[in-house]
């Protein structure tokens, strides 16, 4: 909720973080996208009523361009669960194809080029709420919101960000400072519309793209946390045959996972916080290798050995007398 655009940070949706660290899509910086808005059918009256006064709120006293908005023409019906094998969480919306017609009608009448949906989730088991308010469970709703998220951007491939419509839940005096921001209004939807309001266009790889397009090349470092390396985009940058950016693994930032770089092979930088992330970070800008910056970290040189047609292998130093 507290979040606010900076000029050294771009706003990017994460199925089109996976496309751009895989080279197919580049990052086409922009001075202000046309915003419209999608809201589920299933959102009652009174609940509607406050997003919209959000909405106006963020057009008359932050300036946004939000130009317009629709409602799906039935209930998404969004299902949210945690998945036990790995313990995520997940869902779906049962009717995807209102959404796509409903980002679709928007772009034809209002020309928007960025969206953000509010679909109505159900609202969390009470326990399962505590636990993330006190910051230390799993978030129950950003798995399905990447799910609609990703739909669509994949279909329309421009930015899209969403808002869980939800009923406030009841007030706790014991909260943790991480979460409180999600509790100041009724809604969700400034930091989404703020992001959306800037956010880079998605070029497809096979356009031209112009000389201030990011693209994965441009990327010299990655932070992640140290058990969530398996997703698309982190893959990719490891994996680069021809730009492997510094992949920076942060211990202290644990999740639910277990794809750490070692069982996955990936060489990375760890880390014990985002402190020291950050330190590395300074230190590969400037061209210093991070690890001279470690006690003992940086052993003998070792010279180059090859095996030649005999067999038998012979090095490359010579002796010095």
């Amino acid at each position: 909720m507290l979040y606010w655009p900076m000029p050294n940070a771009l706003y990017v949706e994460g199925y089109a973080l996976d496309r751009f660290a895989e080279g197919l899509w580049g990052l086409q910086p922009v001075h202000q996208n046309r915003v419209g808005l999608v809201f589920d059918a299933g959102i009652e009256k009174e609940l509607l009523i406050r997003h919209l006064q959000v909405v106006d709120a963020t057009r008359a006293s932050l300036g946004l361009p939000i130009v317009g908005y629709t409602v799906t023409d039935t209930p998404l019906l969004v299902e949210k669960w945690v998945d036990p094998t790995s313990g995520q969480s997940t869902g779906r919306i049962q009717r995807p194809d209102s959404l796509l017609r409903a980002v679709e009608n928007l772009q034809n009448k209002f020309k928007v080029n960025a969206v953000a949906v509010v679909a109505r989730f159900p609202d969390d088991d009470t326990e399962d709420l505590d636990d993330y308010r006190q910051g230390v469970g799993v978030d129950l709703l950003a798995g399905v919101e990447a799910v609609i998220s990703h739909l669509v951007v994949k279909n329309f491939q421009f930015p899209c960000a969403h808002a869980p419509a939800v009923l406030p839940p009841q007030l706790n005096i014991s909260l943790c400072p991480k979460s409180a921001a999600e509790e100041i209004g009724f809604t969700f939807l400034p930091c989404v519309l703020a992001g959306l309001s800037t956010a880079p266009q998605y070029l497809v790889k096979g356009n031209n793209f112009s000389e201030d397009c990011i693209v994965a090349g441009d990327v010299d470092s990655v932070i992640v946390p140290i058990d969530a390396c398996g997703g698309d985009g982190v893959l990719a940058f490891a994996n680069g045959k021809r730009h492997k950016p510094l992949i920076i693994a942060v211990e202290e930032n644990q999740t639910v996972l277990n794809e750490t770089p070692d069982s996955l092979g990936i060489e990375a930088v760890k880390v014990s916080n985002y402190w020291e992330a950050i330190g590395v970070i300074a230190a590969h800008k400037a061209g210093i290798d991070p690890n001279s910056l470690r006690r003992n970290r940086i052993k003998n040189i070792a010279p180059i050995s090859f095996v030649p047609s005999n067999g038998y292998a012979t090095s490359s130093a010579k002796s010095l007398v």
